[in-house]
This record gives C-alpha cells, structure tokens and sequence, in this order.
C-alpha cells in the first residue's frame, strides 16, 4: 500500500509540476486559452498566498505561510505512513496521498520558484535560471495558478435586493492541479467520514450454560422439588 500511494503522489506532483513550469514560461501573467467554450480555460496568474489565490500579507507573511506548509506535509506524511502501517481503510490513504501530493505541489513554487524563475509580467515570458537570478529568496515564490472556470457568468436579475444588476460570477477562483488534489482529498475524507472513522462495534457472544440435574447437589433438588 505504501508503494501505491507514493507512485499516486508522484503522479500527481510530476504532472503539477510540467503543467506550472510550462504555463511559467510560455504564458504572459494574464494570457489566456480557451479549452471548452468560456466555461473552462486555462488562466494564468500568480499569487503569494494559500490555495485559490487567497492572501497571507506581505514577505515575512509568505516565508512564514510557506514553513507552516512545510510543516504541514509532514504532519500529513506521518499520519498516512501511521495509516498504512496499521492497515486504515484505502479510502483514507487515498484521501491523504491526494492531500500530501497537493501540499507538496504548492510548496514546491513557494520555496523554489523565485530562485529558478524570472518576474513573470503582463508583456513578458518569464524564464528559467536566468542570468540575473530569480524574482524572489528561497521560500518567497509565488504559486503558479492556471485553471478558470466561470461556468456561470451573468448578472443577478434586477428585481432582486441588494445584489440586483451586479456581476454574477460563479466559479471564480484560478487554481491549479495541486489545489485540486487537496480540495477532491478533503471532500473524500468528508463524504465517508462514516466509514472511514466509525469503528464496527464488537458484539460479545453470550455463553448459553445449561444446566442439567447432575449439576444440582441432591439438597437443591430436595428444595426443588419441595
């Protein structure tokens, strides 16, 4: 089991980490291709935070995020090897591979990627090992998010209070495979949270004695029989 689950994260993270540097240096921050209609198109931005581009302030902000991530993976590692050592349902390894494999991808940008990369911008492709040096110090990369679904795109209708005539946008976030990893890990782990953590209680089997009148001393069947 501990094979499978490190060939599913290493599945994972490889196929993350081709997707982020190709988007890194083939795309412009901003450019965007279509793939099905609207509905889905790979988007690319970057962001200093967590998953779907949420923030965690400023530099000290990020090296702290990033060593609290790499925290994270450990404690993530340890409990799936606990969890395949003692034999716990593959639905939670599954679950933690995704999760650990989505950790990990991310982590990766934010550790390495401003030592390795260029400043990606709005008019220029960044590059690998440029001359100059990457943008950013070890642990000060940012994540590189590229997937855009805005299946719902259109305008509350006017009759409606507060939000009448406003932009309604729905999915908005940019994220990428790593995030995807986590949340599809997190949500396994919520749907069968049942099967995963109840624990089948143990029915204690009755012993039936029967007793037999050469069990009896003759005096209590005297009394009985009385």
């Amino acid at each position: 089991m501990l094979k499978r689950s490190l060939l599913l994260v290493g599945i994972i993270l490889i196929l993350d980490q081709l997707l982020k540097v190709y988007i890194k240096t083939h795309f412009s921050l901003g450019e965007e291709v279509l793939l099905i209609g609207r509905y889905f198109r790979l988007h690319f931005i970057e962001n200093n935070g967590m998953a779907f581009g949420m923030q965690f302030g400023g530099n000290i902000g990020k090296i702290i995020l990033s060593v609290i991530r790499i925290i994270a993976v450990g404690v993530i590692f340890y409990i799936l090897l606990k969890s395949i050592r003692k034999q716990e349902k593959k639905i939670l390894i599954f679950s933690l591979s995704l999760v650990l494999a989505g950790a990990m991808g991310n982590i990766i940008d934010s550790v390495f990627y401003g030592l390795i990369f260029s400043e990606s911008d709005f008019l220029v492709v960044a590059k690998a090992f440029p001359e100059g040096g990457g943008y950013a110090g070890l642990l000060q990369g940012k994540v590189v998010d590229m997937f855009y679904a805005p299946v719902i795109n259109t305008t509350w209708p006017t009759w409606m209070p507060f939000f009448g005539g406003s932009d309604l946008l729905f999915f908005r976030p940019i994220f990428n495979l790593a995030d995807s990893s986590i949340t599809i890990g997190v949500l396994l782990l919520l749907l069968f949270y049942n099967r995963i953590f109840n624990k089948p209680k143990h029915i204690e089997d009755t012993q039936i004695v029967q007793v037999s009148p050469e069990n009896h001393s003759s005096e209590e069947l005297q009394k009985t029989e009385n």
